[in-house]
């Protein structure tokens, strides 16, 4: 073995060749105590609750050095529902409903799931910006990684031929990844306000489709630190308002009520196509590419 060492070369053994030599320790009563285990390999130890604060480091960190090895330097956000189908599918739901109760969600879900065809090209329109000089990718489509409209986002970049991402959670019930992510860029969250950071840590626009409890929170924490100064404002694009928002919430009341300004009404775009969604980032950012 050569004597001959650069200076940037590590004095210390990395962290996988001392794991590696831990698994040839000797049989003995101190080493087959839980005890003796490494403590970054001793899965027993890490789930401890005294150890939490470190699993929200080691949660945060996982993606965002992902991502900086993948040259991501900022997403496009989709958020939406994970059970509205693409259109045949919705209208397959309609033409096999029972009783009266199934027709009317079945005919909701038709009403909506024109957004899905919205939501795929506009991931195909992201998708499609160009890389800069330095080799960074911009507008990176990012979803939660499931069905439905989160599905579609993915499905766009796909279509493109271009990565996405996936931000899934841990359920009670299983919820795999939609076919369309990365592989590599497919992240799997125990905490919901560690994936919520990694959405709009590098958000620079937000298109959010109808939705229920989750896209709610999503849409009105991002409202609140816009609102409140703790991120810069950036394009948040409601898509459906007569078809859905104005059905199921009244923000010109909360307005009315004087418990938001008419001002914060202005935070929100309003879209009913990919084209408007874009054009609106393009003002946004005064730059533009269209594919």
């Amino acid at each position: 073995m050569s004597d001959h060492h650069k200076p940037s070369d590590p004095v210390f053994p990395s962290s996988k060749t001392d794991a590696a030599a831990a698994r040839y320790t000797p049989t003995s009563p101190q080493t087959e105590s839980e005890a003796y285990k490494l403590a970054f390999q001793d899965t027993d130890f890490l789930l401890r609750d005294d150890l939490r604060p470190v699993r929200f480091q080691l949660e945060l960190l996982k993606p965002e050095l992902l991502m900086n090895e993948a040259n991501i330097a900022s997403l496009f956000v989709m958020y939406g529902s994970a059970r509205v189908p693409e259109p045949a599918k919705a209208q397959k739901m309609l033409d096999e409903a029972k009783d009266d109760w199934r027709r009317k969600v079945a005919e909701r879900l038709v009403a909506k799931s024109k957004y899905y065809d919205e939501a795929r090209k506009l991931a195909r329109i992201a998708s499609s910006y160009p890389v800069d000089e330095n080799g960074d990718r911009h507008f990176v489509v990012t979803t939660g990684g499931g069905p439905s409209f989160m599905e579609a986002g993915n499905r766009g970049a796909a279509d493109e031929g271009k990565e996405s991402i996936g931000l899934n959670i841990v359920l009670p019930h299983e919820q795999l990844p939609n076919e369309y992510v990365t592989p590599d860029l497919s992240f799997q969250f125990h905490y919901f306000a560690l994936r919520k950071m990694h959405f709009l840590m590098r958000a620079r626009a937000v298109a959010v489709f109808p939705g229920g409890f989750g896209t709610f929170d999503e849409l009105f924490e991002l409202l609140t630190l816009i609102q409140t100064g703790k991120v810069r404002p950036m394009p948040v694009l409601l898509f459906g308002k007569e078809e859905f928002w104005d059905r199921v919430i009244d923000l010109d009341a909360l307005a009315l009520e004087g418990t938001i300004s008419r001002r914060d009404l202005d935070l929100i775009t309003w879209c009913e196509t990919a084209e408007e969604a874009w054009a609106e980032v393009c003002r946004v950012y005064d730059t533009c590419h269209h594919p």
